[in-house]
């Protein structure tokens, strides 16, 4: 495990939002980030085993966290945890380090955490792509955590419509997914990746096909985990071997196995991101880079962190959709020029569509 702190600040923090006194039409106040932190406010962020490097969820996480930390002029605590055995020490170490306010990065800490918060309910809980409810009765299973959840089926759905049009329009009519390990929080891309594929399908009426993933029967490929290793390698190639052009891995770091496989096998394959935008994180696969499925999992740590700062942490569970900017689809970037004729256009209809409740993405994984 590894314990990894920012460098202390110097200077002044940004100015926060200023306050304009019209009653007696004064200039606006200037505050620091020091105005509006509470005595002895540390936050603390402790990752899953993929690791803040991972170009998804938990390096989005840690970006959320330092740009808090940054504006309120304070320095963070952040554990990195390198397997499952690393949750509950780290976890302990927090605790005994003073954490005001603690955030989990992902569904595996679930247990963990809540043991934790249970243990310790002066202290503000957070966790990413969890409900923290391990009994299974719809409630948080600690009164002092509060889930950053996401739904992102509605934005997955946006990309599978569009992984679809871009195998139609190439003549291969085949798109493919596999996930890390098999988690709501992963099988929730799939989903909407799978729906927005048939929807394609009935609206052009093409034939499309997906591999990987079967939302009826909640069965398809998976590595069993997050690691970039060899199976998550030899899984990525099964999914291609069947022939896709698109693919969208669905993992944190196993998008790197299936990019290695798409570079050595010289396939003309594009690539989905997930969380993160795979074409601007590692702008080295920005040449196969499609187009991302986006969680905006740094702002809602950000304003987590914000508002447990200020003193006004309120657990009631935030989740993430279209229509507040939880999740989205990123720039299609290097692929712009090459999209089929009326796609963005067709993407922002169906977009516009799922927030105004014409179109309901019914994955049995979302939030």
């Amino acid at each position: 495990m590894k314990n990894t702190k920012k460098a202390a600040l110097s200077g002044l923090a940004l100015t926060a939002s200023a306050v304009l006194l019209a009653a007696c039409g004064s200039a606006p106040e200037e505050t620091t980030g020091s105005d509006v932190v509470e005595d002895d406010f540390l936050p603390c962020l402790i990752s899953d085993e993929g690791g803040w490097n991972d170009r998804s969820f938990n390096q989005s996480a840690k970006e959320g966290m330092d740009r808090a930390a940054e504006e309120l002029g304070i320095e963070p605590t952040e554990m990195e945890s390198t397997s499952a055995n690393d949750y509950a020490p780290n976890l302990e170490t927090l605790v005994s380090e003073g954490c005001s306010l603690i955030i989990s990065v992902g569904f595996n800490l679930s247990a963990a955490t809540v043991e934790s918060a249970l243990a310790n309910p002066d202290i503000d809980y957070a966790i990413i792509d969890d409900w923290a409810d391990n009994d299974f009765d719809g409630e948080t299973d600690a009164p002092n955590i509060k889930p950053l959840v996401f739904d992102a089926a509605q934005a997955a759905y946006l990309g599978g419509y569009a992984a679809a049009a871009w195998s139609a329009e190439s003549g291969v009519n085949k798109v493919g997914t596999f996930g890390g390990m098999q988690i709501p929080s992963v099988a929730v891309f799939m989903d909407g990746y799978q729906l927005g594929v048939e929807k394609y399908n009935e609206d052009k009426g093409a034939s499309v096909e997906l591999v990987g993933w079967d939302i009826e029967s909640q069965t398809g490929s998976f590595t069993g985990g997050f690691e970039a290793n060899d199976v998550a390698r030899q899984t990525a190639q099964g999914v291609l071997d069947q022939g896709v052009d698109v693919i969208l891995p669905v993992g944190g770091p196993i998008y790197t196995s299936a990019a290695a496989a798409i570079q050595d096998g010289g396939d003309d394959v594009l690539l989905l991101g997930v969380d993160s935008d795979l074409a601007v994180k590692d702008p080295d696969l920005a040449g196969i880079t499609y187009v991302s499925v986006l969680k905006a999992i740094d702002q809602a740590v950000y304003d987590a962190t914000t508002t447990a700062a200020a003193g006004d942490y309120d657990v009631t569970p935030y989740i993430g959709t279209l229509e507040n900017d939880g999740v989205g689809l990123s720039s299609f970037h290097d692929f712009e020029s090459q999209l089929p004729e009326g796609l963005v256009d067709e993407i922002a209809a169906l977009q516009e569509q799922i927030v105004a409740g014409d179109i309901v993405v019914e994955s049995p994984n979302s939030p």
